[in-house]
């Protein structure tokens, strides 16, 4: 699998923010979002190919049982239903972060971390090329794929928010799942890559969770390290 990173670190997101994580961040993503902050992992995708083997004894190597398997989309990896068997064989608490675009089809999964992506994240054509816009509109929001997600394992439903306008989309696609989505795992996260930008969101979405009961999510690493690799 091409890899584009695989580092030790707390997890900065959702539920299990703060856990000591080995993060494996597979290169190649299915959607080009217009504010992707890991564009090395999707927009242009860079890495080192490694195997299976190789990836278990990079895992092994840190004090932890929690793996969170990322990317770009870690879905599209050839051999990611290989790497998760064996993960779960080690005995790894397995994080898979996905936006929901791919079947699980199986698939170990401790936590699903689900970002399914709202109409904001579409690029721009000048930047994208029409050819991914179109291909981005078309795979963005898969309802029937979102409800085998959450049908099948424990998860967590992350969006990224940029104003309040975005809520009605949002409970639109809890909605479009067709199963009781609990409010507790629906999780809101401030769109930005800097302290500043996520700062000034950080009040309009904790108005909203109190308001819909949902879960505000920190970006813990961005405060902690910035917005760089491997943290």
């Amino acid at each position: 699998m091409l890899i584009s990173e695989i580092f030790y670190s707390v997890q900065g997101e959702g539920t299990l923010v703060g856990v000591p994580s080995v993060f494996v961040r597979t290169s190649g993503c299915n959607l080009r979002c217009r504010w992707c902050d890991t564009p090395y992992a999707s927009w242009k995708p860079e890495g080192t190919e490694m195997s299976v083997e190789a990836l278990l004894q990079a895992v092994n190597a840190h004090p932890t049982r929690f793996v969170v398997v990322t990317g770009g989309e870690p879905m599209v990896a050839k051999e990611m239903p290989l790497l998760l068997q064996k993960l779960r064989e080690a005995g790894k608490h397995i994080t898979i972060e996905t936006a929901g675009t791919i079947t699980p089809e199986g698939v170990p999964c401790d936590l699903a971390s689900i970002s399914p992506k709202l109409a904001h994240s579409t690029p721009d054509e000048a930047a994208a090329g029409k050819a991914w816009v179109e291909k981005h509109e078309r795979l963005r929001f898969q309802p029937d794929v979102l409800r085998a997600w959450c049908s099948k394992h424990d998860f967590q439903l992350k969006f990224v928010i940029a104003s309040e306008a975005d809520v009605l989309e949002v409970k639109a696609v809890i909605a479009s799942i067709g199963i009781e989505i609990p409010p507790e795992k629906v999780l809101l996260m401030p769109e930005g890559i800097t302290q500043d930008a996520l700062k000034a969101r950080q009040m309009l979405l904790v108005d909203i969770c109190k308001r819909e009961g949902w879960r505000y999510s920190p970006r813990l690493h961005i405060d902690l390290f910035g917005n760089k690799r491997g943290t």
